[in-house]
């Protein structure tokens, strides 16, 4: 028997995790105690078969040994096919046991070879699996054969599959939030904000609001603010008249301080109401001369270079400033965990179908998909050329790492249960065997 059978997993096995929740772990133990019930009948009827082996063997000495009794043709065939048959179910008992333990306790060499050989194994499992599979050229060429882009990106496109999608990555995304530390990640947030604060901010926002001038793109911003200000005019006659009533002439009577009022009032939303419904209004094209002016001295007006950068400085180098991190990262990591909580949440929707989307360009570009091919092979051939040992020092270092009587007993659990037809089967081969070869020196020697 070959010590890789005898390592080989079973298919349905799930190994045990130290990260494994509650369920899975019950889920182990009623696999194990189920194995354990199997492993019991399975030795039970092995043993079934040799104690029918002994008894035919000892009821047909019985038969020879009468004195003057007739003895049936018969009985030294089934004798002879006892016989082996109890011999060959003795010697593969003796082999399956010697594998786990000791036979009848007793200290014979070459036995209980996994719990001895423990070590050995491991390392000859891994020298097995580096020399036959962890091959640079062989990895290289299943891991292109495997077409992973093409796999991967039809299962993330398929709508079927978009629920699946959208827990794995809030799962993901919650698990790396998890293992930053708050501590790291707002002394790393400080010192980007402190970083960017080095360099001058005044020439190139000069720059960028020049541009954003001569290519009209304040104009929406300036729409909107207009508006913003007809609206609020639309609901200030009771502020206005309060203002009057505070700081008006206390001698003025009251139908005049209404009337006045209402005059400004009317005023306001008259002005407001032209400001907003032309673009070419005086007010809105004094506010843009103002902000073009402006970008100009960001970027040559010394004074204003300097008071900027020094408003600039000072703003940054602020608690409340530094202290915005923490805020930050704090206040954000609970509203990215909070809607990654829920199903239905914007961002997990968002996060899906940006993956689906990608997935569907991937899987449509033919050229695309091979390259990245390219890409995963290139990739997996270096991994196996220079982290092979590394790789295979996991199996033998893990293996070291086992108790040897529990080793010895969760393999014993895996495959105890195929090596008890090792025993059944010497039984009905010894007994054959047994009964073809009397059959066959009767016929050589008796006629």
């Amino acid at each position: 028997m070959s010590t890789s059978s005898v390592l080989s997993p079973d298919p349905g096995a799930k190994a045990p995790s130290s990260s494994s929740g509650p369920a899975l772990g019950a889920l182990g133990a009623q696999a194990d105690e189920q194995r354990r019930r199997d492993l019991r009948k399975m030795k039970a009827v092995a043993t079934g078969f040799l104690v029918f082996a002994a008894v035919v063997y000892l009821f047909t000495r019985y038969l020879e040994s009468r004195d003057g009794a007739d003895l049936a043709g018969w009985v030294p065939y089934v004798r002879a096919a006892s016989e082996a048959g109890m011999v060959g179910a003795l010697a593969d008992w003796f082999a399956v046991t010697a594998l786990f333990r000791h036979p009848l306790g007793l200290p014979i060499p070459h036995t209980a070879l996994i719990k001895r050989k423990k070590d050995q194994i491991g390392d000859q499992l891994g020298g097995f699996i580096e020399e036959n599979f962890m091959v640079p050229a062989l990895i290289e060429e299943r891991a292109a054969a495997l077409e992973l882009p093409r796999r991967m990106s039809t299962w993330f496109a398929d709508p079927a599959n978009a629920p699946r999608v959208s827990d794995e990555a809030a799962r993901m995304i919650n698990l790396a939030a998890e293992m930053l530390e708050d501590e790291d990640v707002e002394r790393f947030l400080t010192a980007a904000v402190r970083w960017a604060a080095e360099p001058e901010w005044s020439q190139p926002l000069g720059r960028i609001l020049e541009q954003l001038v001569e290519e009209n793109r304040l104009e929406p911003m300036l729409q909107l603010g207009a508006d913003r200000a007809h609206d609020w005019a639309l609901g200030s006659l009771g502020l206005i008249d309060r203002l009057i009533d505070r700081d008006g002439p206390q001698w003025m009577p009251k139908f005049a301080a209404n009337f006045v009022g209402d005059k400004i009032y009317k005023e306001l939303v008259e002005f407001t109401a032209k400001v907003a419904g032309d673009p070419q209004h005086e007010l809105r094209l004094a506010l843009l001369g103002a902000i073009s002016q402006f970008a100009n001295d960001l970027q040559y007006d010394p004074e204003t270079i300097a008071k900027f950068e020094a408003l600039k400085t000072e703003l940054v180098g602020r608690d409340e400033v530094t202290g915005a991190a923490s805020t930050a990262w704090k206040a954000g990591k609970g509203v990215i965990e909070k809607m990654l909580d829920d199903p239905n949440n914007t961002l997990r929707n968002t996060i899906t179908n940006s993956v689906i989307q990608v997935s569907e360009r991937i899987r449509d570009d033919e050229p695309l998909q091979q390259k990245m091919n390219s890409w995963v092979a290139r990739g997996a051939h270096h991994v196996a050329e220079n982290y092979a040992g590394e790789i295979i020092s996991v199996i033998t270092e893990t293996v070291r790492g086992w108790d040897a009587q529990e080793t010895s007993d969760k393999i014993e659990l895996q495959v105890g249960r195929d090596l008890q037809f090792i025993r059944i089967n010497g039984t009905v081969v010894g007994a054959l065997a047994g009964l073809a070869i009397y059959t066959v020196s009767v016929l050589i020697f008796h006629h």
